[in-house]
Parts: structure tokens; C-alpha cells; sequence
């Protein structure tokens, strides 16, 4: 095995310029631009951005391109960069209610307090291959359409907020008090993860799990494993303010803004002993615009809120341990993919085994011994 991985070092070099040469593509072209990336491949770089757990478009771009757009790849390596990050503090709550649109729709009511607002998305398209996109011709801006105009600054309140005011809605999460545990809050990526967990650190779980898992969970769930029936009660997706609390001043100062796509989910709740019959939450929030994954995740939050809730756990979407353990698409891609590397002793051991075995079942095979018979008696 040694001899394998020695003798291998000139082919492991050689791999890597492919690699470089291949990532390049054909010389005759221009090479693609992390601006290029960014601007034209958005909603890639939103994926990386959110699965790998970092706000930084830049270089969610660069390791779109050095992953050659596997977007797997990608999140390693943004998630192997932000390992090397230090941690300076933690931000105020995000007050998404304070959101600056960019879109804002709702399953639950035709008409709400500041209008339904489409922004930029697929659902109305025809899914119908555009030829005008092969070519190189610019694509004119619209003229009826001011930039300005997917944006609103009037006040939107939450479709959730509006249920509670009936007290049809349980309660929201409220921030706790100053000098409780939320001063520091859990951490995924600091401590290892133990079940069960609070709903924090199975929110962050979910909202750094991978896209396509999290869909299927979503959807398994609307098919009748996990016996609730949602509601798209909002989508709202827009900037909102990072906020830091500055000692020196006394009060919290922004240090910038990002885009975050947030979803909640109604769900029917048959009550209990001590709670009426409402409506309860499903709860998604990940970076950029990634209305699917919020969804997925909303969907599954509301799912893993069970045993809070005392429902039955009868299906995968409701199983904590296996949802969490098995959403990371990083921890998920190594532990398959090291069956890539060399097994050579391993394997060898199996196959000595077998041969073993083999040779033990035939030995005492009531059709051998029957073969060895009939062998001796034509003798």
C-alpha cells in the first residue's frame, strides 16, 4: 500500500495540471470572471454561499470556478476557507420584518398589507428552451420596468403576524433576556452535535443541508410521511441589516448588508392537553435568493417539531437523527468518496475471507459430498 501511494506522487501531479488545463477549457475562448459568475450565475453563487455557511459573493464565485461548477466541490471549498476565518463576535438578531423586498408572495391571502410583489423568478415562465440565449447579442433592459421597482421600503407585516392577531397562530420565538444562554448562541461548526438538539442548532443544521435532500424530505412530507399539510403561508426574499453591538459605543451599528430568502410555513396542530387547536410554524432562512431551499427547509423544521409537539414520529422527515446526520452534503460526499481511495490491505483481508468461506461451504455441500460419491462408486 505504502509502494502504491509513493509511486503515485508523479501521477497525482500530473492529475492536478489536467485538472488546471481542463478548468481552463478551450484557450480560443475568453476565461469566465468571478464578476461573470457572480452577476450572471447568481443563483449558483447563492447555493455556495448558503450550503457552505459564508456571506461572500466574491468568493463563492472563485470556488464555483475552481470547482469547475460542481457546486458540491464548491462548498467544501468555501467551508475549508471559513474554518480559517476568525470569529470576532456574534450579530444582533436579523429583523427580517424590516426587510427591504425584492419579492413577497403568499399562499395563505389574496390581498395583503403592502401587495404581493413577484420580483425576478421561473414560476411564471414556460420552461421552454430560449434560443436568443446561444447567442452573444445583449439583452436589452426592460422599458417598462425602473430597477428601483422590485424594491419597496413601505412596511409588509408578516402574513404569521396577522394569523397570531386572531390567536388562530401559536406564538413566535421571542428574544430572550440579556445575560441568558442566547449571549452565545450554539454552534455547529464549534462543537459536535449531539441529539437531541434545540431548534437553533436545527435550524443552522438545515439551513447549511443540502438542497436536493432537503427537497426530497420537504416532499416526502406532502405525500403523507409526516401527516401535515402546509401552507406557503409567506416568501419573502430582500436585504435586511447585519447588526453588531459595539461596547465602546452602547449601541448596535451596521456593518453592512446581505440578501437572505426567508419562508414560513402553516401547518394545521390539532392541539393538546394543555395547547387549543392552531396553526404552527414552519421556519426557513437561508442566504440569497434560494426560495426552493427556505421552502425544503420550512417544510422539514415543521416536520422535526414532532416530539415538541407530541405527534407520532413515523416517518424519515420526523427522525431528528436521521435527517440531521445524513442533510450535510460535505460530510456526506467524504464519506463517500473516500471509497476512491486505496483499499488495498482492506480488501485483501475481504477476499481471503470469502475464498475461505467458499471453500468451507463446498466442502460441506450435501451436493459435493453427493458428487464425491458418485465419483468413488464409477471408480
Amino acid at each position: 500500500m505504502y509502494v502504491a501511494v509513493k509511486g503515485g506522487e508523479a501521477a497525482i501531479k500530473a492529475a492536478h495540471e489536467l485538472l488546471a488545463d481542463r478548468r481552463r477549457g478551450d484557450r480560443a475562448l475568453p476565461a469566465i470572471s468571478l464578476e461573470q459568475i457572480s452577476e450572471q450565475m447568481a443563483l449558483a453563487v447563492d447555493r455556495v454561499m448558503s450550503e457552505g455557511a459564508l456571506y461572500d459573493r466574491e468568493l463563492a464565485a472563485l470556488a464555483i470556478k475552481q470547482a469547475r461548477g460542481d457546486m458540491i466541490e464548491a462548498i467544501f471549498l468555501l467551508r475549508a476557507y471559513r474554518t480559517t476565518l476568525p470569529r470576532m463576535g456574534y450579530s444582533k438578531l436579523v429583523d427580517t420584518s424590516a426587510m427591504q423586498i425584492h419579492r413577497r408572495i403568499s399562499a395563505t391571502f389574496k390581498d395583503l398589507p403592502g401587495g404581493q410583489i413577484l420580483g425576478p423568478t421561473f414560476d411564471y415562465t414556460h420552461r421552454l428552451l430560449d434560443p436568443s440565449l446561444a447567442t452573444d447579442e445583449e439583452v436589452p433592459a426592460p422599458e417598462a420596468v425602473n430597477p428601483s421597482d422590485d424594491q419597496t421600503d413601505e412596511p409588509m407585516p408578516r402574513v404569521s403576524d396577522l394569523i397570531a392577531g386572531e390567536g388562530l397562530m401559536e406564538a413566535d420565538s421571542e428574544e430572550p433576556e440579556s445575560g441568558c444562554d442566547w449571549d452565545e448562541p450554539g454552534d455547529l461548526t464549534r462543537k459536535p452535535m449531539q441529539f437531541p438538539m434545540s431548534r437553533d442548532l436545527r435550524l443552522q443544521a438545515l439551513s447549511r443541508g443540502d438542497e436536493g435532500f432537503l427537497l426530497s424530505l420537504g416532499y416526502s412530507t406532502q405525500r403523507g410521511f409526516g401527516r401535515s399539510h402546509p401552507f406557503a403561508g409567506e416568501i419573502r426574499i430582500g436585504e435586511v441589516d447585519v447588526e453588531v453591538e459595539v461596547p465602546e459605543l452602547g449601541f448596535a451599528v451596521s456593518v453592512g448588508r446581505i440578501q437572505v430568502s426567508e419562508c414560513q410555513m402553516v401547518n394545521q396542530f390539532k392541539g393538546s392537553k394543555t395547547v387549543p387547536p392552531q396553526f404552527t410554524r414552519g421556519y426557513g432562512l437561508v442566504f440569497g435568493q434560494s426560495e426552493r431551499k427556505s421552502m425544503s427547509m420550512a417544510l422539514c423544521d415543521r416536520a422535526l417539531r414532532a416530539k415538541e409537539l407530541e405527534e407520532d414520529i413515523l416517518a424519515p422527515a420526523q427522525d431528528e437523527e436521521f435527517v440531521i446526520s445524513h442533510a450535510d452534503n460535505v460530510q456526506a460526499t467524504g464519506f463517500v468518496e473516500h471509497l476512491k481511495l486505496p483499499h488495498y490491505v482492506d480488501f485483501q483481508a475481504e477476499l481471503k475471507l470469502v475464498r475461505q468461506m467458499q471453500s468451507e461451504f463446498y466442502e460441506s455441500s450435501p451436493q459435493t459430498a453427493e458428487a464425491d460419491d458418485t465419483q468413488e462408486a464409477a471408480q
